[in-house]
């Protein structure tokens, strides 16, 4: 691999809180190694349409405690062809880059992968998604602030719920993976939690809200990854409407509330951290592979391992949920 002189850096797919730290690790890391760095707006998509622009460390100033992300996100269905990419790469050529630091999800590492194989650039990927679904990391930059963010929603949700002897659906987002619903659902006191990984029966959510009301109380709460079994919480309410006609019911879909707001600092630290991990990794000769935490150590992981390979949640914590609800 030739001596690399100027990275590329950009975000891609959904936004996550702590995505511009990263951004600014990983330029403020490859400036004092004597790199320069070009940032793409609007990922693979301003790849193809030659949007790029010259970072230095100023430019990444006063950014590390903004949410979403200054180089802009998108999804591009013209990179997904033959065609988008050899456009991507000859604008990357024409900016004499010589490596990339991808940071988002799955679909980012898979383009990233694609312009290894097909055209040997040096790529390495920062998990940023809040869904906290990458094989090879314990967390993913923005999980630790939507955490935190959809509980403080629902904190406000049981209130009203106890005030009213209402039952709640309360909807956060993991189409594929149930890690926002399980944690939070644990630190609200939800009395049900229904995650893609563990499949409920609708008659067993019937009997355990049936025998949480018999314990004397006056409201419910249960909380539905979007990518639930039962359809979503919009879904499930309907399916319920029959059986608890004696409590209001009442359907919150917190949605892209999640995605917003300033990082935790957990997440500007874990950014931090892993935005640096990848331009030192690019320096050391790695290539198609994630910077990640595992058990508080810095990891590479080949990035098609990302998303082949299966993260299960802690099903330690969901067996605790039934326990203490």
């Amino acid at each position: 691999m030739k001596k690399i002189k100027r990275i590329a850096v950009f975000t891609s797919g959904g936004d996550a809180p702590g995505m511009n730290a990263a951004i600014r690790s990983s330029v403020r890391t490859a400036t004092s190694n004597g790199l320069s760095v070009m940032g793409v707006r609007f990922g693979y998509q301003g790849m193809i349409d030659d949007d790029f622009i010259e970072m230095h460390h100023h430019s990444v100033s006063n950014i590390l405690q903004r949410g979403g992300t200054i180089l802009k996100s998108a999804r591009s269905k013209e990179f997904r062809s033959a065609e988008g990419r050899k456009k991507a790469v000859e604008n990357l050529k024409k900016h004499d880059i010589d490596a990339i630091v991808a940071i988002g999800g799955d679909g980012t590492f898979r383009g990233a992968s694609e312009l290894y194989e097909e055209y040997g650039i040096p790529v390495v990927g920062v998990p940023g998604t809040i869904d906290n679904d990458l094989y090879g990391t314990d967390e993913t930059i923005g999980y630790d602030t939507a955490l935190n963010t959809a509980m403080e929603a629902i904190d406000k949700i049981r209130d009203t719920a106890d005030a009213h002897d209402r039952l709640f659906l309360v909807e956060v987002m993991g189409r594929e993976a149930g890690f926002i619903a399980l944690e939070t659902g644990i630190a609200t006191g939800a009395e049900l939690i229904l995650l893609p990984e563990a499949v409920k029966k609708l008659d067993y959510i019937r009997d355990t809200l049936k025998e949480v009301f018999k314990v004397q109380r006056r409201s419910s709460l249960v909380v539905v990854a979007e990518g639930d079994q039962t359809g979503g919480a919009l879904n499930l309410a309907e399916k319920l409407k029959d059986d608890f006609g004696k409590y209001e019911m009442r359907v919150s879909v917190l949605g892209h509330l999640q995605r917003g707001g300033s990082p935790t600092s957990h997440d500007r630290v874990l950014a931090s951290r892993l935005g640096s991990a990848a331009v030192e990794a690019l320096l050391n000769g790695h290539t198609s592979v994630m910077a990640g935490v595992v058990s508080h150590k810095n990891t590479l992981t080949p990035m098609h391992k990302t998303w082949s390979e299966k993260k299960n949640i802690n099903f330690e914590l969901l067996e605790l949920a039934k326990v203490i609800r």
